[in-house]
């Protein structure tokens, strides 16, 4: 799944952003209304997450419009403008859901899982050397049965599933691998991948190390 975060707040891009990847699902940021539908267009994602409260451009106009171009992806608003009516504008306007802030983040995937189902995108996700991220459980498969990883070992799998063959840097996976922790140094994450990379054997894909850049996945003949 491909979202759109369309929030100017960079601490709740940071934690919406690490919050979905760690359930592999990949987010596409844009902190500017006057940029949002050049994004949305580009990117063609499975919904969009919209702030109201946006520089330039309202969340409400950057909605109309898109609707009014015949952009049809679902939209989530995320707002802290909370009352009834700016819920029924919201709605009105070509929202699918409304979450007013703060919310809880358990219940903001729920709805956009329900949303990407509802709209009839693709549930499965892409297979990458037989391994897949279950959707809904953010589990990693094995030739559809789920691996026995640690959690962090999960994480950092998914992360790397969300871009095969691309090069993760390490920076990167040691935010996804050990969030919020900021006494964790960055060869925690070789140990990680040193037990990851034991668990892939049989696979056809190998974990690479690239030295000064980070890790990916390579497939294998």
């Amino acid at each position: 799944m491909k979202l759109l975060l369309v929030e100017d707040n960079p601490a709740m891009q940071a934690t919406l952003q690490r919050s979905f990847e760690r359930r592999g699902i990949q987010v596409l940021l844009c902190g500017d209304g006057a940029r949002a539908l050049d994004r949305w267009r580009a990117s063609l994602p499975d919904a969009v997450l919209l702030d109201l409260s946006l520089p330039a451009v309202d969340g409400l106009q950057v909605l109309s419009q898109a609707r009014a171009e015949g952009l049809r992806t679902p939209v989530l608003i995320l707002t802290a403008r909370g009352t009834v009516g700016d819920r029924i504008l919201g709605l009105n306007t070509g929202a699918d859901d409304y979450l007013a802030k703060p919310f809880d983040l358990d219940e903001l995937e729920a709805r956009v899982r329900a949303l990407v189902r509802r709209s009839g995108s693709p549930a499965a996700a892409p297979t990458f050397g037989g391994l897949q991220v279950d959707a809904d459980s953010g589990a990693v498969l094995r030739d559809g049965q789920p691996m026995e990883l640690t959690q962090r070992e999960a994480a950092l799998l998914r992360a790397l599933l969300a871009r095969p063959g691309q090069a993760v840097a390490k920076e990167r996976l040691l935010a996804l691998v050990f969030p919020g922790d900021a006494e964790v140094q960055p060869e925690a994450v070789e140990v990680v991948a040193y037990r990851l990379r034991r668990k892939l054997d049989g696979l056809p894909v190998r974990l690479v190390t690239l030295r000064g850049l980070g890790y990916l996945l390579k497939a294998q003949a």
